[in-house]
């Protein structure tokens, strides 16, 4: 039979069968993909060919196949650093939700989300949810990272899931499509899902006023059908996101805006760092390109791990 992965709990995986039934999987035995040390080797959103067994009273799945993905967005493991996790497969569509506090999504995050997504083929879409909470003049400075964003060539849209702004809008980017919502814990991914569909009921949770962070309300990634044609894939939040296997000479390629003036350089090979006659180097000079987001590509570039320390929006 073959299916689509729903949720997955690091064992056990619920997936939808062409015919519309739900099935309780396992893998047999051990289950790699070639070329991927991945601590998942099943993702939500693959399709794959399973089996079906009766242990005892129960029927039970066995996965032993994976078809061919089209995409999928992967970060490096928080515990294992030589592995990777695969956050989700098959998207149409990845929206990551920003939020200017109570958790802060820093720059470099978000740079480092959208570089992935360009680098796997996934179309991004940045929501920079809580709208409602904020006051005038942080309304003005997450309008002007909305700009920012916009005129590179991202879609972002200022939404609140509690009072439904901009909600519409989202509904009509997720249309007919495989969508995954992520995002640090607090963002309110929750709340959007269930504001898109109230019936879903998502179990939600309040920022912990100690730590001023979201507390983990999404154990595990897991997909579900939407009443007006749509699937969302609700994923568990990320603290960090480490890039997986990118060379320091294409780094730049994942950069809409490096990619654009790279052809100007005085060298093929340019890194955009010290190199004389540096299109890009001349773009931020003359404000044309955001010093944060040279920032971001600088230390992917260096190989540095993230660091959220430094003031995340002294510089747009």
């Amino acid at each position: 039979m073959q299916g689509t992965v729903y949720k997955s709990t690091g064992s056990w995986y619920s997936v939808k069968a062409e015919n519309g039934e739900f099935y309780e999987c396992r893998i047999k035995g051990k289950f790699r993909i070639k070329g991927i040390k991945s601590t998942n080797p099943v993702a939500v959103g693959d399709v794959v060919h399973f089996k079906v067994e009766t242990i005892g009273d129960d029927t039970v799945g066995i996965i032993h196949e994976i078809r061919p993905r089209k995409n999928y967005i992967i970060r490096k493991s928080v515990n294992l650093s030589k592995q990777t996790h695969i956050i989700a497969a098959n998207l149409d569509v990845a929206f990551l939700l920003v939020t200017f506090h109570h958790p802060v999504t820093h720059p470099l995050f978000i740079d480092r989300f959208l570089a992935t997504a360009e680098a796997y083929d996934i179309p991004a879409v940045l929501l920079f949810n809580k709208w409602d909470a904020y006051n005038v003049d942080e309304r003005q400075q997450v309008g002007a990272m909305m700009e920012q964003y916009g005129d590179i060539g991202y879609t972002a849209l200022g939404i609140s899931a509690n009072t439904g702004r901009n909600i519409g809008e989202v509904k009509a980017l997720m249309l007919g499509k495989t969508a995954m919502f992520a995002g640090h814990s607090g963002v309110g991914k929750s709340t959007l899902v269930n504001a898109l569909e109230p019936g879903l009921d998502l179990k939600t949770s309040a920022i912990s006023q100690q730590h001023l962070q979201g507390q983990h309300t999404t154990t595990f990634a897991e997909m579900y059908d939407l009443g007006f044609g749509a699937r969302i894939i609700d994923t568990p939040g990320i603290k960090g996101f480490g890039v997986v296997d990118m060379e320091k000479g294409e780094i730049g390629d994942y950069f809409k805006e490096i990619f654009l003036l790279k052809g100007q350089c005085k060298f093929n090979d340019c890194l955009h760092l010290e190199e004389p006659k540096c299109a890009v180097k001349a773009a931020l000079e003359t404000g044309q390109m955001a010093q944060s987001r040279y920032r971001s590509y600088v230390q992917m570039v260096m190989g540095e791990d993230e660091n959220y320390r430094v003031d995340p929006y002294g510089e747009l």
